[in-house]
């Protein structure tokens, strides 16, 4: 009996997280090789592999896997450079304005995607926008910039956005891991006239290293989900599918079109994908992680 307890208390949460997370994936690589509209009454159609060969045959998923990866691109400075900067540099401020400037920076994670969308609507908006009417008033702007409807901008102004509500979380990230970190080293470093470049760069970095290479690989797996919901608000996909990416794709196949075998077979092929990509993260943290033993 002692030998079975473990598990019984452990069978809650296996079976919610099989529930919840396994038993839809596994309907969801079913539903892949099936054509349905999600009507009840409607017969599901086996169709095999036709829905992976359609999905690859149309052209926006081609712009959806390309604005992919340039929301991933995107959000690095904003999840990696600009919250290591911060961690680093703000490492030695007082313990009690350290916790006021972490809650601050951390405030915008915290905040409903929906919520934040709405903030930014009316900041870029662009006659009555606070940004545009500052620059008019400093420049002079004679035509205002359309943040979300003009294609070439839209994009960017998506990645600005969903990188600004990640800064506060990889700063908190960085903040922890800095403060597991052994001062001695620096007072090691210092004491051989290594000055705050040197120490950055052959001692704190390193000792970073699980950290950064943690938030590379969640940057690179979740930045296009973390920006679904601005595209969702602000742009829906446009203007002209320059905003659209897999997985807002991937919604309006399942819950506009109803074309649920499409919807799955997207599912799956960005499941194996980042799965993939997953995989190698974690192959290479093990090679380029330093840890102090």
């Amino acid at each position: 009996m002692d030998a079975v307890k473990p598990y019984l208390y452990l069978l809650p949460a296996l079976l919610t997280i099989g529930y919840w997370i396994y038993l839809p994936l596994i309907k969801t690589f079913k539903l892949s090789f099936y054509q349905w509209n999600l009507l009840p009454t409607s017969p599901k159609t086996y169709v095999g592999w036709d829905n992976f060969r359609n999905l690859l045959t149309l052209p926006e998923v081609g712009k959806a896997l390309t604005n992919t990866l340039i929301y991933t691109i995107g959000v690095i400075p904003f999840s990696l450079i600009i919250p290591l900067a911060i961690a680093i540099f703000t490492d030695n401020v007082g313990k009690r304005y350290k916790n006021v400037y972490r809650a601050l920076i951390f405030l915008p994670m915290i905040m409903a995607p929906v919520a934040v969308s709405s903030v930014w609507r009316w900041i870029l908006h662009p006659t009555n926008g606070i940004l545009n009417v500052t620059l008019n008033s400093l420049f002079g702007i004679e035509e205002p910039i359309r943040y979300f409807t003009d294609e070439r901008l839209a994009i960017w102004s998506i990645t600005f956005i969903t990188g600004w509500k990640l800064i506060g979380f990889s700063t908190l990230i960085f903040s922890a891991a800095m403060t597991g970190i052994n001062k001695e080293y620096i007072e090691a470093a210092r004491i051989d006239r290594a000055n705050k470049w040197q120490i950055i760069r052959h001692v704190l970095l390193p000792l970073l290293s699980p950290s950064i290479l943690f938030m590379a690989m969640l940057s690179v797996l979740f930045a296009s989900e973390w920006s679904f919901s601005y595209i969702n608000v602000l742009t829906q996909g446009g203007p002209m599918n320059s905003t659209t990416n897999i997985y807002y794709l991937l919604w309006t196949y399942g819950f506009q079109t109803f074309s649920v075998g499409w919807s799955s077979a997207a599912a799956v092929v960005l499941f194996i994908g980042f799965g993939l990509i997953a995989w190698g993260f974690m192959r290479l943290s093990k090679k380029l992680s330093f840890f102090d033993d």
